[in-house]
């Protein structure tokens, strides 16, 4: 790629959407498409629209959120439907501040840096185009120039809403250069930018003894005043607060709650009635979205003091629990690894799976629902199938505990655990349990663990062990199977032959002799035995497999080896369970004969080949798998 002509070209790009017309121009734009008048938040919701919507067992999924946020599309979805969607339509949770709440490093301010960059990106679109004043501070909507006794006629012909004043910078300067002349006022194309300080407003508190409210709503200009002679002359006036600046888009208030009050007062104003109090002049007009970050414990202290009941009931709360599905929790891990200069080590399959289940016990609530235990909530959690308990359960473990997610191990704390796994010297690969060891030894560095939770996370991580002994001793079984698939299918159609004709009082037919055979019990009960079936329950599960097949088949579809989670659990037992003897003796040989060197290259091939492993980690994972079976 030639840098400097992909820079120019970028340049080119960017110089196209550069416009400039006078008032009666933008009037003209409006007519064809009136969407540049649209508010600040009408503006975020289009921008979130404009990725894509997905609808899942009756709930949206914004795709926005799916490049940097994990696991939190409850969340996000309320956070979308409840907030912005409503705002957009001019609803009143337009006019309060939305503050995102939970627990450390669980995505709030990920989720806010998201919007303020999607904002920037959907500004440069036709439809996110913003316009305003030319030479105003605040960026101001251009239709703030259309007097208010006029505003309904105009209101009804371009099928717009006019809300706000002019500033007092633009009011002057609408007297003294245009004459009062609105039709000649000049108008230009804005791009949102945090970096420009246009659209987009940052304030975060310090120490309050030396934090001017300037900051928030701009300062007089002392050099000026002798120019112009006085205080409240608007040209003696920088109108460069965060407030003056978020104008037609988004301030973000970082650690809000800890802002000393004379700072959050302004706000008071700002979201009932859309404007804000500065130096001496009437209130100046602002439509731009507030958003603000806070922990748990900082919500709780600032609701408890009575004198901030107002400034409450001008707060939507929106909880941002902690990811709770593993698989979503891997791809955190994998993406902050990505981010880093470790990319050269090479992390073995399961080893952030593993990090992920103990982290994700340390955040689950113990459900009521009998039968129930952790990991069973866990998987179920995470989409997969668990005996005895269906998709009511699981909505119902979703809403059984309100605050679940919103305590527990950290993402932030976890890669700060696997990091100090990868820094070792001279590294070439880490496995789970290198990741795990690292977790343990990081359980007393945590600052805020106490004794009894320790002793809790240190059960979760031996489930997690637990859980990686299954998926590598799975994982060598498979691939000591050369078509494993192609085995599993041949045994999964043999079972359900042999069950048809059991069930129907028939016989089988052998495909070689075309002699008439009685369906093969000790087969179906090899298989059968792999998942507890007793001989006295047989008949109903075999019953229940054949429901299952018809039903499949009355709805079009298709029954195979990965429809029925319990029978595909039976068969990969069953093969494995014929090969355990076979893996035993390979793996934990000190002196392989020929044959089973030449199995162990194979096996080794294949888990670098088909499985993700490289050398180091597919020979340790045999090793290891080999003195699990001795065990």
């Amino acid at each position: 790629m030639d840098i400097f002509k992909r820079i120019a070209e970028y340049n080119a790009e960017n110089e196209k959407l550069n416009w400039t017309g006078t008032f009666r121009d933008y009037i003209e734009l409006l007519r064809k498409d009136p969407s540049p008048a649209m508010t600040a938040h009408a503006r975020v919701y289009e921008m979130l629209k404009s990725y894509g919507v997905e609808e899942i067992d009756g709930r949206k999924r914004y795709k926005f959120f799916e490049r940097e946020i994990f696991g939190l599309d409850r969340a996000l979805e309320r956070l979308v439907e409840e907030y912005f969607h409503s705002a957009a339509k001019r609803l009143d949770v337009r006019k309060r501040i939305l503050l995102l709440m939970g627990p450390v490093s669980g995505g709030k301010s990920t989720i806010v840096t998201m919007l303020k960059r999607g904002l920037e990106q959907f500004s440069k679109t036709d439809k996110g185009a913003v316009y305003a004043i030319k030479g105003c501070p605040m960026h101001e909507e251009p239709l703030h120039l259309i007097p208010h006794e006029l505003r309904p006629e105009v209101e009804q012909e371009l099928g717009v809403r006019i809300e706000g004043n002019l500033c007092p910078s633009c009011a002057m300067r609408l007297k003294t250069e245009y004459g009062g002349d609105i039709e000649n006022v000049l108008v230009e194309r804005v791009i949102i930018s945090e970096e420009n300080r246009v659209g987009i407003g940052t304030f975060s508190p310090s120490d309050p003894k030396s934090q001017d409210i300037a900051d928030l709503t701009g300062s007089i200009d002392f050099s000026t005043i002798t120019e112009y002679g006085s205080e409240s002359d608007p040209r003696a006036y920088r109108f460069d607060g965060e407030l003056n600046k978020a104008n037609r888009g988004i301030m973000e208030f970082q650690e809000m709650l800890k802002c000393d009050e004379k700072f959050l007062w302004h706000l008071l104003s700002l979201t009932q009635e859309g404007n804000f109090k500065a130096g001496r002049f009437a209130l100046i007009s602002a439509d731009e979205l507030i958003i603000a970050h806070t922990n748990e414990a900082e919500y709780k202290a600032f609701i408890a003091n009575k004198k901030n009941e107002a400034l409450q009931s001008r707060m939507i709360v929106m909880p941002i629990p902690y990811n709770l599905k593993v698989s979503e929790e891997e791809k955190i891990y994998a993406k902050l690894i990505a981010q880093s200069d470790m990319k050269h080590v090479h992390i073995a399959p399961h080893a952030l799976r593993a990090a992920a289940i103990f982290t994700i016990l340390t955040r689950l609530k113990e459900s009521k629902k009998q039968g129930m235990d952790l990991v069973k909530k866990m998987r179920m959690y995470d989409g997969e199938e668990v005996e005895g308990f269906k998709e009511a359960d699981l909505k119902e473990m979703q809403d059984e505990y309100l605050e679940e997610g919103m305590s527990g191990i950290d993402p932030r704390h976890v890669i700060n655990r696997i990091s100090s796994a990868l820094i070792k010297q001279d590294l070439q690969c880490i496995n789970a349990l290198d990741v795990l060891r690292a977790l343990k030894d990081g359980l007393d560095q945590h600052p805020s663990i106490t004794k009894e939770e320790r002793e809790r996370y240190l059960n979760f991580i031996s489930i997690a062990r637990k859980e990686y002994d299954n998926l590598a001793k799975k994982e060598v079984q498979k691939a000591f199977v050369y078509s494993f698939e192609e085995s599993a299918r041949t045994l999964f159609e043999n079972y359900l032959d042999n069950i048809e004709a059991y069930c129907n009082w028939t016989k089988l037919k052998d495909p070689l002799t075309g002699e008439e055979l009685d369906p093969d019990e000790r087969l179906m009960r090899s298989i059968e035995e792999q998942i507890g079936i007793s001989e006295n329950a047989k008949k109903a599960f075999r019953e229940e497999i054949l429901i299952r097949i018809s039903s499949y088949s009355r709805r079009g579809k298709k029954f195979d080896y990965s429809s029925h989670e319990r029978l595909r659990e039976a068969i990969e037992k069953k093969l494995f369970a014929d090969l355990k003897d076979i893996v035993k003796i390979t793996t934990s040989t000190k002196t392989p004969d020929e044959n089973q060197l030449k199995r162990i290259n194979e096996v080794t091939k294949r888990l670098i080949d088909e499985h993700g492993y490289c050398p180091v980690c597919a020979n340790e994972l045999l090793r290891y798998v080999g003195s699990l079976l001795n065990r």
